[in-house]
Order: C-alpha cells, then sequence, then structure tokens
C-alpha cells in the first residue's frame, strides 16, 4: 500500500512541476581546431574520403590523419588533368563533378597509397546546372535542372544512369541525403521533399533559412544536419525525419568558408589572415546526473528484489522441485496472471514499444488485440487439458504425444530462442537507457541488472519469481502512466492530439495485401497459429500457469493475463506517441545521435523531475528483471528436467534436480548477460523488429507440434520430425532472400510445419488409439483426470 499511495501522490503533485527549459537544446557541438596547414592557393576544395577531410589545391592534396594531429600529402595531378572540377562531399566517397556551372561528366574518387584515383562514371544523360551529387555505398545520385526541368538520376555498380522521378517543384536543388532508407532533397526555396519506394515524394516542413553550401549530413539514426544561411553566415540545423521539426544547434560557419560532413558533425575550412585554417565541430550529448533520490530509489528497488529471493530461500532451503519449479502448485491465480503479463512485458516494451510507435504509428499494437481474443480461446481449450497433466516441462506433453526425439529436439530450440533471441535483448535495453541517462558504462549497467536478476532467481525459484514480478508490474506501469502525465501537462491533450492526427500516428488497422508490411490478415494468421494452435510452446508463460492448484485456476490465470495485457499494450504505444508530440513541439530537447530505441530514456534523463527519474529507471529494471528472471527459471527447468535427468543414467534425487537447475540458472544468466554485452557493441535500428526475426527463425518450427498432437489424432512423431526440418528450411529461404516481414517468419514456420507434418503422418502409421486417451481434445481427458487427482510434481 505504500507503494501505491507514493505514485498517487507522485501523480497529484504533476500540476506543480514544471516542464523542462524546452527551447534550450541538450546537444552541443565541440570545436577542435586542425593542425596548420601547408601554404595553399586561393580556391582550394575541400571534400571528406574515407571518413577524413581531405582539402585539395590544384595537383596537391592533404588529408588529415587519422589521429587528427597533422596532414599526410596526397598526389592529385590526376585529378587536375581531368578539367574544371567542382567537388560535392559524401560521407563516403567524393563526388567530383566536370564542366563548372554546367555539369555533363561525373567521377567518384578513391585513394590509392600517397595518391587520388579519379574513377570517371558514365557520361550523364544530358547536361544539367545547378548539380548536387550523393554517393552512398555503390551507388551515385545526381540531381540537377536540365533546361529548367527537374531531373534525378541514379546509377549503380554495372549498369548505366537510370531516370528517378524528379522533385515536384522546379526549383533547383541545393543538397541531397539519404537517411534511413530515405531520400531527402532541400531545394533553393528552402523546400524540403522526402522521398521512399512506397510513398514517392511527400513535402516536409519548408527549412527556417535559405540553404547554404550544399552540405547534408546524416546523423544517427534518423536526423540529418545542414546548414542555412542566416544573414552573412550560416547556422548548423537538425532535421529529424521522425518528427519532421528543425532545430537551431548554436553553432555559426564563419562567411566565405568551406564545409562539408566530418564524424558526427563537419569540417569546415576558412581564410584568416594568417592563411587557411580548419576546424572540427561535433555533437555531443549533455546529461543530466542523476540525484541522490534517484540513486536512493534505484537502489532501494534492487535491494528489495534480492530480499525478496532471500525471504524464499529461507522458507524452502533445499526444497523440492515442485517447490523450485513451480512453487508447490499453490500460487494464486491472480498472482500468477500478472506475473504472465510482467514476463510478456519485458523491457522490449517498455522502450522498443514507445520507440517504434514514436518512429512510426500504433499497428503492431493489433498484435496485443489479437492476442486477447486467442487467450480467451486459450483459456478455455488448451489450458485446462495441460494443467490436469501434471507436467513440468511442456515439452514432455510431445514425447508422451509423439516420441523422446521430438521433445528434446523442440526443447533444445525453445531454449536457443529465449537464451538467443530474448535475453540479450531483453538485457541489453534497459543497460542503453540507463546509459543513455547517467552516462554510466553501458556493460557495468548489464553486470549489475544481471547479476541481481540471477541472484534472486537462483535463490527464491518460481516463488521468488512470480512475486517479484507482482511488484515489478506496479512499479513500471506506475512510471509509464506518469511519464505519459507529463508529458500531457508539457504539451497540452489537445496539442497532442491533433500532432496525432496530422501525422496518422495512431493508425491502428493495415488492411493492405503487402506481406512485407505488419498486416491486420497477418497478425490474424500469426496468433491464430503462435498462440491458439501453438500457446504450450512456451514455457515461460505456461510454468506461471502449471503453477496454480487446478485447471480451474489456471484458466483463470490466463483470463486475468488477458484483462492485463490490452490496456497496458495501449499505455506503451501512447508513450511513443506523446513523445513524438513533445519533441515535435520542442525539437532542441531532441538528439540527434541518438539511437530511436533511446528516445524514451533520453525524455528520462532530461526532461522528468529527479526522483520520478529515479521511479521510471526502478521500472526500466523491473521490466527486464521480470522477464529476464522468468526466462532464465524456465530454461534451467528445461534443461533439468528435459535432459539433465533423462540423460542420467542413475534417476537422480530432487536435492540434486534442484542443486542442478540452481547453477544452471547462474549459467543461464551468465550467457544471457554475454549475449547483452555483444548487442551493445552492435548498431541495430529497431531492437523490436530484430527480436521478432529471431523468434520467427528459432521458434517457429517445432512449435507445430503442439497443434498436430493436441487438434489430431492421425499425426505422428515421424511425419512431425519431418515437418519440423521442412519448416525450418522453409522459414530459411524466407530470412534470406527477405521474401516478407520479418513479423511472419514465425507465422510461415509454424503452418508449414503443421501442413507437411500432417501430410507426411499420412505415410506413417496412425498412433494406437490408448495412447491418446487426455492428449487431444478429441480424446477425452483420462489421463488428465488421473492426473489431477494426483498432486505431486513429476520432474518429466
Amino acid at each position: 500500500m505504500i507503494l501505491f499511495r507514493l505514485i498517487a501522490l507522485l501523480l497529484f503533485t504533476l500540476g506543480t512541476l514544471a516542464p523542462a527549459q524546452a527551447q534550450e537544446p541538450v546537444s552541443a557541438l565541440k570545436a577542435t581546431a586542425a593542425p596548420p596547414l601547408p601554404a595553399i592557393g586561393a580556391t582550394p576544395l575541400l571534400a571528406t574520403i574515407d571518413g577524413r577531410p581531405l582539402v585539395i589545391d590544384r595537383d596537391r592534396a592533404w588529408m588529415l590523419d587519422a589521429e587528427s594531429r597533422g596532414w599526410t600529402a596526397l598526389d592529385a595531378r590526376a585529378l587536375a588533368a581531368a578539367g574544371t572540377i567542382r567537388l560535392v562531399a559524401s560521407p563516403d566517397r567524393p563526388v567530383a563533378l566536370f564542366g563548372g556551372s554546367t555539369i555533363d561528366r561525373a567521377a567518384r574518387l578513391t585513394r590509392q597509397g600517397g595518391r587520388l584515383v579519379v574513377d570517371a562514371l558514365p557520361a550523364l544523360p544530358r547536361p544539367i546546372t545547378n548539380a548536387v551529387a550523393l554517393a552512398q555505398g555503390d551507388a551515385t545520385m545526381i540531381a540537377g535542372l536540365a533546361d529548367g526541368v527537374p531531373v534525378l538520376w541514379r546509377l549503380d555498380a554495372g549498369r548505366g544512369w537510370t531516370a528517378q522521378p524528379p522533385w515536384p517543384n522546379r526549383v533547383a536543388p541545393t543538397a541531397i541525403a539519404h537517411q534511413n532508407g530515405a531520400l531527402y532533397l532541400l531545394t533553393a526555396d528552402g523546400a524540403m521533399w522526402r522521398w521512399t519506394g512506397k510513398t514517392g515524394w511527400q513535402r516536409r516542413t519548408p527549412a527556417p533559412g535559405t540553404p547554404a553550401g550544399g552540405f547534408a549530413r546524416p546523423v544517427g539514426q534518423a536526423n540529418l544536419l545542414f546548414l542555412l544561411k542566416q544573414g552573412s553566415a550560416s547556422d548548423l540545423y537538425a532535421y529529424s525525419g521522425i518528427t519532421d521539426a528543425w532545430s537551431r544547434l548554436g553553432w555559426r560557419q564563419p562567411a566565405a568558408s568551406l564545409a562539408v560532413p566530418y564524424g558526427a558533425g563537419l569540417f569546415t575550412l576558412a581564410r584568416n589572415p594568417g592563411g587557411w585554417r580548419g576546424e572540427a565541430a561535433e555533437l555531443q550529448y549533455q546529461r543530466r546526473p542523476l540525484g541522490w533520490l534517484d540513486w536512493t530509489i534505484v537502489v532501494g528497488y534492487l535491494v528489495a528484489m534480492l530480499a525478496i529471493g532471500c525471504h524464499f530461500w529461507r522458507r524452502s532451503r533445499m526444497g523440492s522441485t515442485s517447490e523450485f519449479f513451480l512453487g508447490s502448485r499453490a500460487i494464486p491465480f491472480w498472482a500468477a496472471g500478472v506475473s504472465m503479463f510482467a514476463g510478456n512485458t519485458s523491457s522490449i516494451s517498455y522502450l522498443a514499444v514507445p520507440a517504434k510507435a514514436f518512429d512510426t504509428d500504433w499497428q503492431y499494437m493489433m498484435s496485443k488485440i489479437v492476442t486477447v481474443v486467442g487467450l480467451i480461446i486459450v483459456a478455455f481449450w488448451v489450458i485446462p487439458m495441460f494443467r490436469r497433466l501434471n507436467l513440468v516441462s511442456v515439452f514432455s506433453y510431445l514425447e508422451t504425444r509423439f516420441h523422446p526425439a521430438i521433445r528434446m529436439l523442440s526443447s533444445a530450440l525453445a531454449i536457443l530462442m529465449h537464451v538467443g533471441g530474448r535475453m540479450g535483448v531483453v538485457l541489453f535495453l534497459p543497460a542503453l537507457a540507463i546509459g543513455t541517462i547517467t552516462g554510466t558504462n553501458v556493460i557495468l549497467c548489464i553486470l549489475v541488472i544481471g547479476v541481481c536478476t540471477i541472484v534472486y532467481t537462483a535463490l527464491g525459484g518460481m516463488k521468488a519469481v512470480i512475486w517479484t514480478d507482482f511488484f515489478q508490474v506496479v512499479v513500471l506501469m506506475g512510471g509509464a502512466i506518469f511519464a505519459i502525465g507529463f508529458m500531457i501537462h508539457a504539451v497540452g491533450f489537445a496539442q497532442i492530439v491533433d500532432t496525432a492526427a496530422q501525422f496518422d500516428k495512431t493508425k491502428l488497422v493495415n488492411v493492405s495485401t503487402d506481406f512485407t508490411t505488419p498486416t491486420l490478415w497477418g497478425f490474424i494468421i500469426l496468433i491464430t497459429f503462435d498462440t491458439v494452435l501453438t500457446f504450450p510452446k512456451d514455457q515461460v508463460l505456461m510454468q506461471r500457469a502449471l503453477s496454480t492448484p487446478s485447471a480451474k485456476e489456471a484458466s483463470r490465470s490466463v483470463w486475468t493475463f488477458a484483462a492485463i495485457l490490452l490496456p497496458g499494450g495501449f499505455i506503451f504505444y501512447i508513450i511513443g506517441t506523446t513523445l513524438f508530440a513533445y519533441y515535435r513541439a520542442n525539437p532542441g530537447r531532441l538528439d540527434p545521435l541518438l539511437p530511436v530505441d533511446a528516445v524514451f530514456p533520453a525524455f528520462i534523463g532530461t526532461e522528468l523531475p529527479h526522483g520520478v527519474t529515479g521511479i521510471i529507471i526502478a521500472g526500466l529494471f523491473a521490466a527486464a528483471m521480470g522477464t529476464l528472471s522468468g526466462t532464465i527459471n524456465s530454461v534451467a527447468t528445461l534443461l533439468s528436467v528435459d535432459f539433465y535427468a533423462r540423460l542420467r543414467k542413475i534417476e537422480p534425487t530432487q536435492k540434486q534436480s534442484v542443486r542442478f537447475a540452481e547453477w544452471m540458472t547462474v549459467l543461464v544468466g551468465l550467457v544471457g548477460v554475454a549475449i547483452a554485452i555483444v548487442l551493445s557493441r552492435l548498431d541495430v535500428h529497431s531492437l523490436l523488429d530484430l527480436t521478432i526475426e529471431l523468434f520467427g527463425l528459432l521458434g517457429g518450427s517445432c512449435a507445430g507440434s503442439y497443434t498436430l498432437g493436441m487438434f489430431t489424432t492421425r499425426a505422428n512423431w515421424q511425419g512431425v520430425a519431418i515437418g519440423i526440418v521442412a519448416a525450418s528450411l522453409i522459414t530459411l529461404i524466407a530470412w534470406l532472400f527477405g521474401l516478407v516481414h520479418p513479423y511472419f517468419y514465425l507465422a510461415i514456420a509454424i503452418v508449414a510445419s503443421i501442413v507437411i507434418g500432417y501430410v507426411a503422418s499420412l505415410f506413417f502409421p496412425p498412433p494406437a488409439q490408448e495412447q491418446l486417451q487426455g492428449l487431444t481434445i478429441f480424446t477425452g481427458n483420462g489421463r488428465g483426470q488421473r492426473g489431477e487427482a494426483a498432486p505431486s510434481t513429476s520432474v518429466s
């Protein structure tokens, strides 16, 4: 009750809180003077090559060395002999345009040893004026005006120039850039245009100044930098491709100077009385340190989680397998249902879902809505049958129904899916958030979260997992609701609604038949197979239901889960939409360098008052630890029950099984920590998409076994085995060639395993009817009824 009162008090004081100074930018540019240049002429050219500034003076050139301590001389005679040129800077390689004001030829520059090499490109289809160019990997794009008409050409390796759809107005282009799959073009009148293959050209918010110098620099995962004229000088602006908003970064380029992309900013070359001088200016994120109150809340939360684990360890020291794996089957249905929600609502939901809603819209929310419908069916049909079987590992059903090999293969793939496809992401996301907020080393954050979770899970078993889950749901949902309230207070409810409507940010239903996008039909197919027909494949959720006292209580736990899932899901999507409105209204508060998945953590760290920041950081811990603890416990259970107990020549005692599970808890947790550390070194645009992709590749091929086992009487183990292998190959092909959106990998694997598995079963003898009693929805509950009468817990 104390926690509830604290959250209520914080919400009550919301109206007294002042929003952050919205117009003050959170990022700053650090200027660094370059080493002195050799004596050069009055009209040098400036470019970027291999990520380093390049100064060209006729047949001579100098490149800044990797340590920025001096300039390396290069032979530029090949470039000087090519004719009159105008260099166009590109983050990859510079493009040289030949012909002065009218361009008819182009080349790309490379460096080989100590000289510049001119790689001539095919002649342009027509001479153009006002040309701008972009080098993107092996492709080159050039835009300009041909007799006053806009033209845009693209050149790919091994092909000639191909015409692309030009921008709609007839104004000369001044800058062009590529960011996150979209092409951005700025014209002389300040108009901003965005092009993608699906939407075509779209007019965006115009620039707040006159474009200058052709400078365009993509930074981060969704932002671009432009120079805009303000009087005699130019100011550096950031443009967000997500919020479609401009923000001034507080850096001014001197008049009559050159600028090119460099690092996380730009490199300028200006002429002084003493000669030309270079200077680098790079963006740096300004973090606000946590206050003592924030740290007190976070540390107090971690201590509370460890105390719960120690409490259950003292009460049931070296208890039975039933105690460690299933909480003695004495967990109340409502606690099991809340724990299911906690296991389902990981840091992926807390961070990646708001980031997805911030970046796009609510289309992924349809999966939650369809899931609730699927859970209703599961509560009626599936859960009672499995609970009456008194299982510990849900994969022991596959052995009884089919064959031990099917059980062990499915269990192994499930372990791989949870450890490789979920644990690392769940652990990395909150560490990324805390590192973003506080500047703390991300790897240190991973270690703290991981070790604390491992300790209380190993000590307390399933009871510690479920009761810490309940506490964690209260913390994380309280923090999420407060964040929404704060943004409504800062921006205004009406403005948030208007902004969401203007950009269609609450689009929920996509009825397209394009299955490379998340469509309603895809969600229906996916949830039908992933939830309704194959729900028992998820040991993490099923273990909660199996921990309840009876089949009736197990069904009620799923009802509770469904009742919480829908409003909980909407809360996280609302966070993303309100974040969009907040940063649309306050563009200077959004750091251009931030990964998209870090937008909510950045808001927490820079906008919220101390104390509240601590509570939401505790919520981040809760989101990760709730999912992580359940996954670790379930994987340890599978390793103990499906492999250790079966592969030992002598059946282990309950003490040995529990001890083995405890050690596996530690080992599995450490593997998850290691994967999270690897992820911290990679640049992944959307961790939500990565998780969906891995789940589809690893979790679908064996899931169809449950459908064939529960809903058919003809399927046999030989056919199921063939279906698993074939489904794995089909899903792998779909992934390798990018045939569909990753959201459909799971559905493809499940459908393939069901169809192929059933057809293959027809070529082998059917199972005996007495072997099916209590194992399908058509053959009664004979075994289930006998199992229900025996409350003891098997380790099978």
